[in-house]
């Protein structure tokens, strides 16, 4: 007999568990950043650095938290359904806890291709104006 299929849905409140900042919460990170200079192509057009330092921290915030409870128990639920996970979160805490079917409403950080990476800005040695943007493995 087939699966009984389940979806679900989660947001900021079940990665704040494992010690992740959320966006708009107590304490969100839009509180301490403008989301118009790190999370837009003209903040990024005028201030690079700051927008890979603001990634590079979200990278290293999610390489030092675990999946929590909640991940797990969701996970869990693959042993007798057959369950999709739709979030609204970045993180990829649900994956690490072991589910096989996520769908990340708002994009992953990272993003699968460039786990452990940190990215850095730098001049081009061809063209001092310019600027470039280079991946360093952690």
């Amino acid at each position: 007999m087939a699966k009984l299929k389940i979806a679900v849905l989660t947001g900021a409140g079940v990665s704040a568990e494992s010690g992740l900042s959320t966006f708009r919460g107590n304490n969100g990170l839009w509180g301490e950043y403008d989301p118009q200079e790190v999370a837009s192509i003209e903040g990024w057009y005028r201030n690079r650095p700051l927008v890979l330092g603001f990634y590079n921290q979200l990278r290293k915030q999610l390489s030092q938290v675990k999946p929590n409870a909640a991940h797990l128990a969701i996970a869990a639920l693959e042993d007798e359904y057959d369950v999709t996970v739709i979030t609204q979160n970045v993180d990829n805490l649900h994956e690490r806890a072991g589910s096989s079917r996520v769908l990340h409403l708002h994009g992953e950080k990272p993003p699968r291709s460039v786990r452990r990476t940190e990215y850095t800005t730098g001049t081009s040695p061809a063209r001092k104006s310019s600027t470039w943007v280079t991946r360093k493995s952690t």
